[in-house]
């Protein structure tokens, strides 16, 4: 049986199944949903950083779903393509991941009329190194006991908003079964690092970064506008998961959601700050938004 391995436990979470458990308790009693939450949640966008940088806000958008659907079959988790260059989306489409917390299962069937729609191709090897998708599934297997998952990696071009189409109509004919679609993505990467210094360094430039370039983004997906969020993405270089996210919020729209919510929003460099009580010279964008 086919089988995907982790690749980043112990690097962006902890590798140690009891250890897991505890952090993901921590980030949940850290950031309680406090807003008014839709009857019924569609899809989400989470970040897929370190878990010591945004799992408290991946926690809050899952945390959400968990209030309002305790039960969930299927989440459709559209991830960034970091290190994959094709221009179609590719699904894993059988098999099971493997977490610290143990197996889950693929949902086979989703995965079948996806790539029976044309929408997406499959190709589990390219998913071999991508962690934008693994950081979110032990989440799911703590708080959704038995949910399955499909994973699907999604390059920043307009077939993004085609597949999240596709995916709203595969969701809306399974009429027995909820499914939750997540789009995983960071936002703006500010700094020397990343090569990004369009206001220069210090305060005021990661301000901007957060408050002026993250925003438009977010902007655009609480507005529901999937192309918008592309366009914004290729020219302000403000989510590292464009496609991924404008997937969701395309299979949002499909499923009648008119706007999303805003959960919270930091950065990284406001996470270093409060631990270490100085800033660093790179900081990159994290949003919690639900549908």
């Amino acid at each position: 049986m086919q089988t995907r391995k982790p690749i980043v436990a112990g690097q962006f979470y902890p590798v140690q199944h009891d250890s897991c458990i505890d952090e993901i308790n921590e980030y949940l009693d850290q950031m309680p949903v406090k807003l008014s939450l839709p009857e019924e949640i569609a899809a989400g966008i989470v970040p897929h950083a370190g878990w010591a940088f945004s799992g408290s806000l991946a926690a809050l958008v899952f945390s959400a779903i968990r209030q309002q659907h305790e039960k969930v079959h299927t989440f459709i988790i559209f991830g960034a393509a970091h290190s994959y260059y094709g221009a179609s989306p590719v699904v894993y489409d059988r098999g099971f991941w493997v977490t610290p917390l143990g197996e889950i299962a693929i949902d086979e069937d989703a995965a079948e009329a996806v790539l029976d729609s044309g929408s997406a191709q499959s190709d589990p090897a390219a998913h071999a190194h991508e962690h934008s998708i693994e950081v979110q599934i032990p989440f799911i297997q703590y708080l959704f006991a038995g949910a399955k998952i499909l994973p699907i990696l999604v390059p920043p071009t307009e077939q993004a908003v085609t597949l999240g189409e596709v995916v709203g109509d595969i969701i809306k004919a399974g009429k027995n079964k909820k499914f939750v679609c997540l789009g995983s993505t960071d936002l703006t990467h500010y700094g020397p690092r990343y090569g990004f210094q369009p206001m220069g360094a210090g305060r005021k430039a990661f301000d901007w970064a957060m408050n002026v370039n993250d925003k438009e983004f977010i902007d655009l997906a609480l507005k529901l506008e999937p192309k918008g969020m592309l366009d914004s993405a290729a020219e302000n270089y403000n989510a590292c998961g464009p496609g991924a996210a404008a997937a969701a919020v395309s299979a949002a729209k499909r499923l009648g959601k008119t706007s999303g919510t805003l959960l919270a929003h930091t950065n990284s460099n406001e996470v270093m700050t409060g631990r270490m009580g100085a800033p660093g010279t790179d900081s990159v964008g994290y949003a919690a938004i639900i549908f």
